[in-house]
């Protein structure tokens, strides 16, 4: 993975990053990945108000990207806004435990081993923001990360059956780590803010607040934990009633979603006793059941995984599958 750093007003910081990668490793409009279709096209248009409302200082990041790769604005804001809600690529596991004071984020990202040299954990220091650390498989959204007052945020991707103008999954992640300091206050956000995509929010924070937000353009649910446990988890798919008819279609292919939601609730409801970074630390590589046990040789992995100890302020990471990758701490972020 590539460790980025994002510093300045977000137009400055969009800038040196486009024209640096633009110079060692030339244009990502030029990435079989970097998709412009008429219908994407349409769609980013009419997301583009929501983002000048809502978040309009990521408009001038990827201004300033665009000017430092040399490419078109509208192409690039297209290829970004329309992202997660045309295709479902991105697969992940994401839970929260608490145990006394001690309180652990995880997440596993699961994607395609093609462009694993190209993924990025990145330092944001941006001018107005609040701090902090965030890794992605696509520049400017955040797929997982923690910001400087300790609140972690996590996406799982769902299949999006509807799509509406608005911030897509990895917007959201990006704007809660930017504009939020706890749990409570990023929920207040997303009842707020119009949803382009469908997926679940994973969100945990230093007080021991914990819960999974379910959502789509047209609803949100928002999911504590059980009464007499202390976590949380979620994968590909939408698991309350109110979201049931939003479930990926069976015939799908979510990565064993089910079954990776099984393996960690199972996990967690038979050793509360034992959260420690040990126990997430083998729930992530596999020793509790089917989670990250992907065949490389069909191009997909998981590609990396993330533990931050929000009581400790301590931040972890495997880059790539943490069977074979191990966890290193990671200590570019002050926290407050």
């Amino acid at each position: 993975m590539y460790h980025s750093r994002f510093i300045g007003t977000h137009f400055e910081a969009g800038y040196k990053w486009g024209k640096n990668v633009l110079d060692k490793k030339g244009s990502i409009a030029k990435q079989h990945t970097f998709k412009i279709t008429e219908e994407r096209k349409e769609f980013a248009k009419k997301c583009i108000p929501v983002y000048k409302k809502f978040y309009p200082e990521i408009l001038e990041e990827i201004k300033g990207i665009a000017e430092g790769q040399k490419i078109l604005y509208e192409d690039l804001y297209t290829f970004l806004l329309s992202m997660y809600c045309f295709e479902f690529d991105n697969k992940c596991t994401c839970f929260a435990v608490r145990k006394d004071k001690k309180i652990i984020f995880g997440r596993n990202s699961d994607f395609i081993i093609e462009l694993e040299h190209l993924y990025d954990s990145c330092y944001y220091k941006i001018k107005n923001s609040y701090s902090f650390i965030g890794n992605t498989t696509a520049f400017t959204e955040i797929e997982d990360g923690i910001n400087e007052y300790g609140l972690s945020a996590g996406l799982t991707f769902v299949y999006p059956k509807i799509r509406k103008p608005g911030l897509n999954s990895g917007f959201l992640i990006r704007y809660i780590l930017e504009k939020c300091k706890t749990v409570k206050e990023a929920i207040m956000k997303l009842k707020k803010i119009p949803i382009a995509s469908a997926q679940v929010i994973t969100l945990a924070d230093k007080a021991g607040n914990m819960v999974v937000v379910e959502c789509n353009p047209k609803k949100i649910k928002i999911i504590y934990p059980e009464k007499n446990k202390n976590f949380v988890v979620s994968t590909n798919n939408f698991y309350s009633l109110e979201m049931k008819e939003f479930r990926n279609p069976k015939e799908l292919d979510d990565w064993q979603s089910d079954e990776r939601y099984k393996t960690v609730y199972i996990a967690l409801s038979e050793n509360e006793n034992n959260y420690s970074f040990e126990f997430v630390k083998d729930l992530l590589s596999g020793k509790y059941g089917f989670i990250c046990q992907y065949n490389r040789k069909k191009g997909a992995d998981t590609v990396w995984s993330s533990i931050y100890i929000l009581d400790e302020n301590k931040i972890y990471r495997a880059e790539g599958n943490p069977l074979r990758k191990e966890y290193k701490e990671d200590k570019r972020l002050k926290f407050i």
